[in-house]
Order: structure tokens, then sequence, then C-alpha cells
């Protein structure tokens, strides 16, 4: 993550303002905005855009479009309310810590983002960017992180439908995952340590490897291709692995598996091997582990 480029004691100050123009901080550099409300009858657009190297301190946003175009931004202790649809947008440099999203699509086609201890309830959060960090979260949300790209996950509570669909390059460690459709289409991923609870994980996927985690829901992974599974456990998981290339290791027992087209899943026991392909030539073994 780079870092404001000026000693912060060299910044200038703006604070305790009530804003409400149209790009009421337009083109506005090297500044420490602090304890600034962005609301009022004019109800402008835009506040701060086209902004560099910038603190935003203990600020309250309720007006749309707030950051975009920005460079070099922290945001520290501030809100920004559901009112703040589309709140960063084009932007790179940024760091959020201590702080609230509220608005739908609140981070879009931005690189190089760090967030914090922070709580994001929004709809279509993060698409399109490139290189995010997030730890210690809450996201609450669907489509989370549409076509996003080198994501590094730590410590976050996801839940809304549809997460990580495009993504590619994707770590994600220690983390509760509570998400339908997660994780479709995506591309070299490596979950760990994680709870993933919801249909339909990762379909059309390729090159996911999930490490020591557990994974609950029904039909998951399938017509994926280069999966691999190690000393995970798989809870109300049925009809598994159809079409896929699958080499697992499963702790307890799975519903059943579905036809899957090649690898070998080793796991303790198995409520129901299904094997009835007539398309795909699967031919995927399913391993009984040996018990001591």
């Amino acid at each position: 993550m780079n870092t404001l480029n000026k000693d912060i004691n060299n910044l200038k100050i703006v604070e305790n303002l009530k804003l409400d123009e149209e790009r009421a901080l337009y083109n506005t550099n090297d500044t420490i905005i602090k304890k600034c409300i962005f609301d009022g009858q004019k109800d402008g657009e835009s506040a701060i855009k086209e902004c560099n190297n910038i603190i935003i301190d203990e600020c309250h946003f309720n007006l749309r479009y707030p950051m975009w175009h920005v460079n070099l931004v922290k945001i520290n202790k501030s809100i920004l309310t559901k009112n703040c649809r589309a709140a960063l947008w084009y932007s790179k440099n940024i760091s959020i810590i201590d702080s609230k999203l509220e608005g739908i699509k609140a981070l879009r086609e931005c690189n190089n983002i760090v967030i914090e201890n922070s709580k994001i309830e929004s709809s279509e959060f993060g698409w399109k960017n490139k290189k995010i960090k997030i730890t210690d979260s809450y996201i609450s949300g669907e489509y989370a992180f549409f076509e996003s790209n080198h994501l590094d996950i730590d410590n976050v509570n996801l839940n809304g439908k549809y997460s990580f669909q495009y993504c590619y390059n994707v770590e994600i460690t220690n983390s509760y995952l509570d998400t339908k459709d997660a994780l479709w289409h995506a591309e070299n991923a490596t979950i760990k340590n994680s709870y993933i609870k919801g249909e339909y994980l990762a379909w059309y996927s390729k090159n996911i490897t999930f490490i020591n985690c557990t994974i609950e829901g029904t039909q998951p992974i399938c017509y994926a291709d280069d999966i691999k599974i190690i000393d995970c456990k798989m809870i109300n998981c049925d009809l598994a692995f159809e079409n896929s290339n699958v080499n697992a290791l499963i702790s307890g027992s799975v519903d059943s598996i579905k036809n899957p087209l090649s690898g070998k899943i080793i796991v303790d026991d198995v409520k129901e091997i299904i094997m009835d392909d007539k398309i795909y030539n699967c031919h995927g073994e399913v391993i009984f582990r040996k018990k001591d």
C-alpha cells in the first residue's frame, strides 16, 4: 500500500465544515479533511473529486458519488451512508480504516485498496478492482467483488449471494462466508481455515484450493477444473463434484457424490455415489479412507 506522499505535519487542514455544494472540495490536494459533514439542501454530488493526497478523518457523508478519480486517500473513522451510492470509483491507493460504508456500489474500478476493521453494507461492492486487501471486517451485499483480481481476504465475515464471481488470484483465510453461488468462474484461488456456507459453490471455476475448511451446502464444485480439497469437512453436501476434475481429502461423511470427471476423492464415508454419466465419460475415483 502506498503511503501519503508528504509529511502529515505539512498538510493543510479543512475542519468542522458542513458542505452540500456540487463538487464542494473539487481538486483539493495535500489536505486533512476532519470532522466535516457532507449533507444539506443543495444535495450536491461529487464532493471530493479529482483530489490527491488527502486524509479524511471522522467525517460524515450523506451525498452521492463523494470520491471519484482520487489518489492517495486515507479514510479513517468515517461514515458513508446509504445515500452515498457509488462512493469510490476510478481511484487508486486507498485505505479505509475503522469506517462504515453503506451505499450501493461502494467501490468500483479502483486499484490498490486496503480495508481494515470496517463494516460494509453495499450491494455490488468491489466490482472490477485490482489489488484489494481486507482484514478484520464485515461485508454484506450481493455480487461482492465481481470481476476483481488479486484479493487478500483475512478474518472477514461476508454475507451475500454471488460473491467472487469471475475473480482471479484470490486468497481467503480465517473467514466466514455465507454466500450462495460463490466463486463461479473464479480462477487461481486459495481458501484456508475458513467456513463456506451456501449452495452451488465454485461452479465453472479453475485452480481452486480449499485447505482446512468446512464447506456446507448443496451441489458444491460442479463443472470445475483442477480443484484441490485438503483436510476439509463437507456438511449437507449432496450431488458434489459433478463433471469436475477434483483431488480431495475429506474428513467425515459426504451426503452424495455425482459423476466426478477425474481425480481421486478420498473420504471417510459417502451416503450415496452416483455414477450414471452418459455424456462426459466421467471416471473420477471415490476412495474410502482406511481406518485404524
